[in-house]
């Protein structure tokens, strides 16, 4: 990512951190929407699920100036969700859901460089996710 796509990404969520619910809510239904075999993997409330995607969502955001510091954590929850049954292909679902969840509520506001802004973040952090799970696997 470069530095005007990372500002991007931070300006825009800084904007979006006032609907957390909404995008939550809004990105749980579109997720199971696509891929409704996703549904089993999430135990417990979804409500509080969305609040810790968007803690998530917000360590990684903030960090994305500072990569180093969240190289490791990223590392980390990529391991977990390898334990909760998440496979690779359920990445391009999750970006898919995300993207079309910040299109929806940004509207006008969601321009092709916010967009492709957006889809370089994800792919930064899915990318460490999958690689931390692939390393995981193949010890």
């Amino acid at each position: 990512m470069n530095t005007q796509q990372i500002e991007l990404v931070q300006r825009t969520f800084a904007l979006a951190a006032p609907m957390a619910d909404e995008i939550a809510a809004r990105f749980y239904g579109r997720l199971f929407e696509l891929d409704p075999s996703l549904r089993p993997l999430f135990h417990g409330d979804i409500a509080q699920q969305g609040t810790k995607l968007m803690t998530v969502l917000a360590f990684a955001v903030h960090g994305l100036s500072k990569p180093q510091t969240i190289l490791e954590p990223v590392k980390r929850l990529g391991e977990r969700h390898l334990h909760y049954g998440v496979q690779p292909h359920h990445y391009a679902t999750v970006g898919e859901a995300l993207l079309w969840t910040l299109a929806q509520l940004f509207g006008p506001a969601f321009t092709a460089e916010v967009e492709e802004a957006w889809t370089a973040a994800y792919l930064l952090l899915a990318g460490v996710m999958q690689e931390a799970t692939a390393e995981k696997v193949t010890r």
